[in-house]
């Protein structure tokens, strides 16, 4: 009894401390992890938040004019031809006096995004009160913006300044998304001459879509020339197709530029054995578009289907023809499915770096070929609209997540990443 109660001891104190060592390696092994984990969390994690934070961020109007943006939040009109009653014409009046001249400006430029025009009408209206010496009465205050700018007295106006009222708000999410919100609050599409971001998402996957699938048809046959090929050819063929990574972006752009133009390399050459009786449009269209940005993702597919082509032992494809198999079955049947894992992953990688590309679409595209990335640069470049940009990259991002999560389901993360 004494020993069978001497070895229940034993065994609780080898189960405790192989329980304390496992903890002793789990604590290391998070310590190993924990700055690649701080190093993702603040160059991906964090930038993404700021992101969905700048799309919704609306703090103009509440900045520059807080009793304002505080009276229009409570406002509440009957119908969408109301007017706000005195005391915000008045608060707005005395506030728009007294703001600082970069507030006004901001909150002039985040007025315009609702109605166009508004900006100068506040920016005027702002010069006006400031010249003005002495502060009108409640009542007359009303009268006294009208008689500044007749703009005052349509409801229209003041429900665009209701709507950037808030600290937060849908308005760019909305827009990215071709909707808006009309004077009564309902959301509505936009009027059908500024529907175009939609249509720009639509361009950014068709186009994505379709280099992908180039890529594919090029890249598959020139990954399996590699991995069939003997060492010095294959070393060759590798070489040949990591020559772009090792060339600036910028610089494969203008080589193709000069190659594609109406004197360049080509034309020449299909001239000179008489195949063209004049120059081809290659360049500045979407022929250009294609064949530049196939070259430039090629090395995204072809480097993962090696990779797995590499794996696969050649007397698979052998033992099917020993066994009476036709080569083209057994490609189909043996070789085709053990090459899937890198097909997914090269098609999503080549997928999701096309529809983020902006330098090369810039410069090779014609006006209505260019994608998401170069609207996205032109609001933070141009019209400084961080807002939008935000907006724009969150809606290209949604996009891309569901196509990664749906070929996760359909083809599974494993594969996608290359694994068995």
């Amino acid at each position: 009894m004494a020993q069978a109660v001497e070895s229940d001891v034993e065994t609780g104190d080898l189960k405790r401390e192989w329980l304390r060592s496992g903890k002793s390696r789990r604590n290391i092994s998070l310590l190993l992890v924990a700055p690649l984990f701080i190093y993702v969390l603040v160059t991906f994690m964090l930038p993404i938040g700021l992101v969905l934070y700048r799309s919704v961020e609306n703090s103009e109007l509440a900045q520059a004019l807080p009793l304002t943006a505080t009276e229009l939040s409570q406002w509440r009109p009957a119908t969408p031809g109301d007017l706000p009653p005195d005391t915000v014409f008045a608060t707005f009046s005395r506030e728009l006096a007294d703001a600082e001249r970069h507030d006004v400006a901001e909150l002039a430029r985040r007025l315009n995004y609702e109605i166009s025009g508004l900006r100068t009408i506040v920016m005027s209206t702002a010069r006006k009160i400031r010249s003005i010496k002495t502060e009108p009465a409640d009542e007359d205050a009303r009268q006294m913006l009208i008689e500044i700018d007749p703009h005052w007295n349509e409801p229209t106006y003041w429900h665009a300044m209701k709507r950037a009222a808030p600290h937060y708000t849908p308005y760019y999410l909305l827009a990215a998304l071709d909707l808006r919100h009309a004077d009564d609050g309902t959301i509505v599409r936009a009027p059908e001459d500024q529907r175009t971001f939609v249509d720009i998402l639509l361009r950014t996957l068709r186009i994505s879509a379709i280099v992908t699938l180039v890529a594919l048809l090029l890249g598959f046959p020139y990954a399996n020339l590699m991995a069939t090929s003997g060492k010095r050819f294959a070393l060759f063929l590798m070489i040949a197709v990591m020559l772009p990574f090792w060339t600036s972006l910028l610089a494969r752009t203008s080589a193709w530029i000069v190659m594609l133009q109406k004197e360049g390399l080509i034309n020449t050459f299909l001239g000179y054995v008489g195949l063209i009786d004049r120059p081809l449009e290659l360049i500045f269209n979407t022929t250009g578009l294609y064949i530049v940005m196939v070259h430039m993702m090629l090395p995204f597919m072809v480097l993962p289907i090696f990779a797995t082509m590499k794996g696969i032992p050649p007397h698979f494809m052998r033992a099917s023809a020993s066994l009476g198999a036709h080569p083209m079955r057994g490609f189909l049947h043996v070789y085709l499915p053990m090459t899937l894992p890198g097909v997914g992953a090269g098609a999503l990688l080549t997928f999701i770096v096309t529809a983020g590309y902006y330098i090369t679409p810039s410069l090779v595209a014609s006006a209505r070929d260019q994608m998401i990335g170069y609207f996205i640069a032109f609001f933070i470049d141009k019209t400084i609209n961080w807002g939008m940009a935000s907006a724009l990259g969150i809606m290209l991002l949604v996009c891309v997540a569901a196509i990664y999560m749906i070929a996760a389901r359909t083809v599974g993360v494993r594969q996608l990443a290359g694994l068995r």
